[in-house]
């Protein structure tokens, strides 16, 4: 991806919807870059890596192991974040990311994002409010999905 195509990526995400074009810039010029292929394993379930990914192009599912089979948590699409989580708090991955078709990452670590915060403060405030708006999305989905699962098991007995 060029910079212009990272710059792009960025004001078509939640992570940069709060960041102008130079905001947008600065940012892009800390992040990496990865190119996935088809069913190629970006971060595995349990890493010990704080990378925050931003889909630029293409899709992604988020996997799980669950008794030793791998559960399907979410297909992502260009423009989503994974990695929140462990960005902030340190913590290993809670899944898989792999890709679905060819698909391209911006990736940042937390040292290069940490870099920000005495030169552009605003921009990591920024960022920060759309980390909080990520995982608050990701909260009401859950719930909902939690709700609609009792729901079908309370209102409809021996359907399951």
């Amino acid at each position: 991806m060029s910079q212009f195509d990272k710059i792009q990526a960025l004001n078509q995400s939640i992570l940069g919807a709060e960041l102008d074009d130079a905001e947008c810039a600065v940012l892009a010029d800390r992040m990496g870059e990865v190119a996935l292929t088809d069913g190629e394993t970006l971060v595995t379930e349990g890493e010990a890596r704080q990378t925050l990914f931003l889909l630029g192009a293409g899709k992604i599912d988020v996997i799980r192991n669950q008794g030793g089979s791998d559960v399907h948590l979410h297909r992502m699409r260009a423009g989503e974040c994974a990695g929140t989580r462990a960005f902030v708090d340190g913590s290993d991955r809670k899944a898989a990311l792999r890709a679905v078709g060819d698909a391209r990452v911006l990736t940042l670590e937390p040292i290069d994002f940490e870099s920000l915060l005495d030169d552009h403060p605003r921009i990591v405030y920024k960022v920060m409010r759309a980390i909080f708006r990520i995982t608050h999305a990701n909260l009401m989905r859950m719930n909902q999905e939690s709700a609609e699962l009792k729901n079908y098991l309370v209102r409809a007995p021996g359907r399951y």
